[in-house]
């Protein structure tokens, strides 16, 4: 990690969660200065008006990943089994899959008009 400049804010790991066309989580490990490590949680929204995110982070530290994740997991079983036990939660999972496959057919038939406005000079 280099200190002074902005090397040591970037993630030494990331993945990221699309969530419909306005939000992503982001889940990046970064590295403190003495060699730990932590995670931070970041969602991601698209401002409605005018441009930009409006961005939202939790900063989850080691001696908190195994109760963090105990908490989560119970909280989300709790919502799917006692609450809206009848909800199909895959559904948006299709509906994202459907989404991400729209926005690359789209992109690859941009990529193709592109090439071909290139030839037609």
């Amino acid at each position: 990690m280099e200190y002074g400049d902005k090397k040591n804010f970037e993630p030494v790991y990331s993945n990221k969660v699309r969530a419909g066309k306005r939000r992503t989580y982001f889940f990046d490990v970064r590295e403190t200065r003495g060699g730990d490590y932590f995670i931070t949680l970041t969602e991601s929204t698209k401002k409605f008006e005018g441009e930009g995110y409006d961005r939202h982070k939790i900063f989850l530290y080691k001696e908190d990943f195994n109760r963090f994740l105990s908490e989560l997991e119970s909280t989300i079983n709790h919502v799917k089994s006692k609450l809206m036990p009848d909800y199909d939660y895959d559904e948006f999972t299709k509906r994202q899959e459907e989404w991400e496959k729209q926005r690359a057919e789209e992109e690859a038939q941009e990529g193709r008009n592109d090439s071909s406005d290139e030839m037609s000079w």
